[in-house]
């Protein structure tokens, strides 16, 4: 079990480049306990949800298109984007190189715990689809 501050912490360095190269902002963060955890960017349109399940070891990320300046229906699928769905897109309309810079850009962490890898390979597929948004939208 992972405790709520290391993985605010770590969440944190890992998602970084959604406030410096996003333009995002920490618009929340929740822990519960030692259960559930989650922290959330904005950028004023859409939120993104990096949040994780200890008891399940299950880790989510989802990006919420806001309607109004409100979250949608979870079951809204139009605007309920889970990272997998965005990564099966985005994968199929960009090239080799493109993914190489993109790892490169993630290079400088050195992921040892099994949640690390999970953070590391969420944030590199969410960098892609972020550069890609309107494209796959």
């Amino acid at each position: 079990m992972i405790e709520g501050e290391k993985y605010t912490e770590d969440v944190k360095t890992y998602f970084n480049y959604l406030i410096t190269e996003f333009g995002f902002r920490m618009s929340n963060e929740k822990i519960r306990c030692n259960a559930f955890y989650d922290l959330q960017y904005s950028d004023g349109n859409r939120i993104v949800s990096v949040s994780y399940e200890n008891i399940e070891d299950y880790l989510q990320v989802i990006v919420y298109m806001l309607q109004n300046g409100k979250l949608p229906d979870y079951d809204d699928k139009t605007k309920t984007l889970h990272l997998n769905r965005l990564n099966a897109q985005v994968m199929s309309i960009i090239d080799r190189n493109e993914i190489g810079l993109n790892n490169e850009f993630i290079v400088k962490f050195n992921p040892k715990l099994e949640i690390e890898k999970q953070w590391l390979k969420s944030a590199k597929e969410l960098r892609l689809c972020l550069k890609h948004f309107k494209e796959i939208q």
